[in-house]
């Protein structure tokens, strides 16, 4: 039969011990200035989102608001308007996309898109065009009140950034 050692832990185990956790105490903050450096600043983070107003919009209206950097477009619809894209057959446009899976529900009015051709990048002209939307004069680019392609050389929808509802009258993007 074997004998299992139970011998008592030393001082020196302790020593080894504790200067291991010393070091890796040590290390990790030696490090941790390089790690935390590579974290955006606050300016960038305060480009990360926006909130913006929307109650005074009124309908039919456009608003452009900044955020990272390029334009995005809110549009107050019409009853009208929404009444016409809801019907509208969505198999005969370039990038399929009805108009529900554009905007939130409870607040089909209003329409939040980045205000960016997706043809070259130029910023399309706001209740232009032959769909009423917007109109990319640069390269002839046509945009429904949705801002769905419909004809020209742009090849996709202008794209829905993320965002959200915080109340009935504030939009928070990004």
């Amino acid at each position: 039969m074997a004998t299992m050692d139970t011998a008592e832990p030393s001082r020196r185990d302790f020593l080894y011990i504790a200067t291991g956790a010393v070091a890796a105490v040590g290390a990790a903050s030696a490090v941790w200035p390089f790690i935390d450096q590579m974290n955006p600043d606050a300016s960038a983070l305060a480009l990360a989102s926006t909130e913006v107003d929307v109650s005074a919009v009124a309908p039919g209206q456009i608003i452009t608001v900044k955020w990272r950097g390029k334009p995005v477009f809110i549009r107050n619809r019409t009853p009208d308007e929404m009444k016409a894209l809801a019907a509208m057959d969505v198999k005969s446009l370039k990038d399929p996309q009805s108009d529900a899976d554009r905007v939130k529900k409870g607040h089909e009015n209003l329409l939040v898109v980045v205000g960016v051709c997706t043809h070259l990048g130029c910023v399309p002209l706001g209740n232009a065009g032959d769909h009423h939307g917007w109109f990319c004069p640069c390269h002839g680019s046509h945009y429904d009140a949705s801002g769905r392609i419909h004809a020209g050389p742009a090849p996709l929808n202008l794209p829905v950034p993320p965002y959200e509802f915080i109340s009935d009258k504030v939009v928070k993007i990004g």
